[in-house]
């Protein structure tokens, strides 16, 4: 790469991370030393990542300040099942179906349950291009791509897997030609995909079409850089 090309592509990567904005509460309590650093090309679906705090991403933001107090209030019916919401009880029955389970059947179990419910557009269930629901709007009125997500990394972890293992993934589908997202699950050193088109719980390595643009947990951000743009 040229001296000049190299420096375009760094004000580009400057500017990306700079675009996101200010901080939030979750990501004043992490510190740098949380998530090793990651070799160039060793990242997820073999990109370069360039971690940051998270910045300026008010629909994760606002999943972020609600999603615990809906899912603690998924259980205040247990004494009295009979007044339990079917929200609810969609979420109580997965966590009770999946605690005995190993971790892998756990990720596999939780991506085809969450898989049933049908895909919405946001603007038809929302009316608005972009909305990432909670996991409560999710149960009731299902969505798009990264409320798959949002629900599997919510329900995930409740039943134990760390924050610093999970991932949502903004990312393009080079197949379909579509903006797309998916959750990303570290188990036993290989990360997996949780994907809402399929059941199938395989390894990130599998997805030649996937394109990461940048991903996001409770702690940081990461931009996503293909290893072919720095040729």
């Amino acid at each position: 790469m040229s001296r000049l090309r190299c420096l375009l592509f760094v004000l580009a990567i400057s500017l990306l991370v700079g675009l996101w904005g200010c901080g939030s509460k979750a990501s004043a309590k992490a510190t740098d030393s949380r998530t090793p650093a990651i070799p160039p090309g060793k990242g997820l679906f073999r990109s370069h990542e360039f971690r940051s705090t998270l910045k300026a991403l008010p629909n994760w933001t606002r999943v972020m300040a609600s999603a615990e107090d809906q899912i603690e209030a998924f259980y205040a019916c247990d004494a009295n099942v009979e007044v339990c919401s079917s929200v609810a009880l969609s979420w109580q029955k997965i966590i009770r179906q999946s605690l005995a389970l190993s971790a892998m059947e756990q990720l596999k179990t939780v991506n085809s349950y969450f898989n049933r419910w049908p895909y919405h557009l946001d603007i038809d269930v929302y009316g608005v291009s972009d909305y990432w629901a909670t996991p409560g709007e999710f149960l009731k009125l299902s969505g798009d791509c990264e409320d798959y997500s949002i629900t599997k990394y919510y329900a995930l972890r409740k039943l134990g897997f760390a924050v610093d293992d999970m991932r949502i993934v903004l990312l393009k589908d080079n197949i379909r030609n579509i903006s797309h997202a998916i959750l990303a699950v570290k188990l036993d050193g290989e990360t997996y995909v949780l994907d809402n088109v399929s059941n199938l719980v395989l390894s990130h390595l599998k997805y030649e079409h996937y394109v990461p643009q940048y991903s996001v947990n409770e702690f940081y951000r990461w931009a996503h850089v293909s290893p072919s743009a720095l040729r």
